[in-house]
């Protein structure tokens, strides 16, 4: 696994797609930066932190040929490779809030963004974005962000944290490449943020209504049960989850 390491940058994404375009890079390369200006999280959203607290690297994965349509078994295996890294570390309350946001004691501390480009070949280039706050104690506006370090009360080594991570990425992504994927959902579904617990959510257009979040599908939709016992399916974006 070949391991770039910058003291800034404005996004690991962009900087690897950069790179993508100037020279061949090998599969499983990282990008990882002690300072990440303009980080990105779904939508354009931004992702900020404090320099050199928190990690933010980016992963390119080219070998795995998937099929478009069923790309998100992508993002199912990142999320359950970043919470059974955490769990290794024995951080409590973990949870993979759809579509990407991973939570401790039901505050987020990590973010994952995923973009994917197809090849003349049919091959599917994934540069993988993962942000996770490790050491950063000030989240000034932003109520429902954490850290590691807030959550736990002790400080981490986040070669360590980053190394775990890494481990598990690459063995859930031996069982993707393997078609694995009946193991991989099992863990994302268990770990599911108030799956089949009543909540309130509002779409994108301000409308509010109480469902039940039945799971989510294999093109990354999430399912909802109405109060009609009717179930609806959201993209991403079109709905929230008000928690």
């Amino acid at each position: 696994m070949n391991i770039i390491k910058l003291g800034a940058t404005s996004s690991t994404n962009d900087f690897l797609k950069d790179l993508l375009t100037k020279q061949f890079v090998e599969n499983y390369t990282v990008i990882i930066a002690e300072n990440q200006t303009k980080g990105k999280g779904q939508m354009g959203s931004e992702w900020n932190v404090e320099s050199g607290k928190n990690l933010t690297f980016s992963v390119l994965i080219k070998d795995l040929l998937l099929d478009i349509n069923a790309i998100f078994h992508l993002n199912v295996a990142v999320a359950i490779s970043i919470v059974e890294a955490l769990e290794s570390l024995n951080i409590p309350g973990l949870f993979i809030k759809w579509p990407n946001d991973i939570l401790a004691e039901n505050k987020k501390i990590g973010g994952i963004l995923i973009e994917n480009s197809i090849k003349p070949n049919g091959e599917i280039f994934s540069i993988v974005g993962i942000g996770l706050n490790v050491n950063q104690k000030n989240f000034k506006n932003l109520p429902k962000a954490s850290s590691l370090l807030v959550i736990t009360g002790k400080e981490f080594d986040k070669e360590t944290v980053f190394v775990a991570i890494l481990e598990n990425l690459k063995r859930n992504m031996a069982l993707l490449r393997n078609k694995e994927y009946s193991l991989l959902w099992e863990v994302y579904d268990k770990n599911l943020f108030k799956k089949g617990v009543p909540m309130p959510f509002e779409t994108d257009d301000h409308h509010r209504f109480m469902g039940i979040i039945k799971g989510v599908t294999s093109n990354g939709k999430l399912e909802v049960l109405l109060e009609d016992d009717s179930v609806k399916t959201f993209d991403i974006k079109e709905v929230r989850l008000l928690y």
